[in-house]
């Protein structure tokens, strides 16, 4: 199965370690391929390396693109994690 969701980083500081983590962490448990891509760059999601390098500021617009046998479960995941801002909130910054 493919899907492809378009989603909104609502944390303050962007895309940075803290919530990289917790997708890297989120797509062990997965088996899907998961790719982000932000502007022109494509980027395979389960590295943290290559979250921080996609350099996505609040308010940026990720393409996430989940292909597997679990990417129903994989994209929900992930748009429930974005949603939730990583479990940061407004006074974390």
């Amino acid at each position: 199965m493919k899907l492809s969701q378009t989603v909104k980083v609502k944390n303050a500081q962007g895309l940075h370690a803290r919530p990289a983590s917790v997708i890297a962490r989120l797509l062990q448990k997965r088996q899907s391929k998961v790719f982000f891509s932000h502007h022109t760059e494509t980027i395979n999601a389960r590295s943290i390396m290559n979250l921080l390098m996609l350099g996505a500021h609040k308010d940026a617009e990720i393409l996430i693109n989940v292909e597997g046998d679990d990417a129903q479960e994989t994209m929900d995941s992930l748009i429930d994690a974005f949603e939730d801002q990583f479990g940061e909130t407004a006074n974390e910054i």
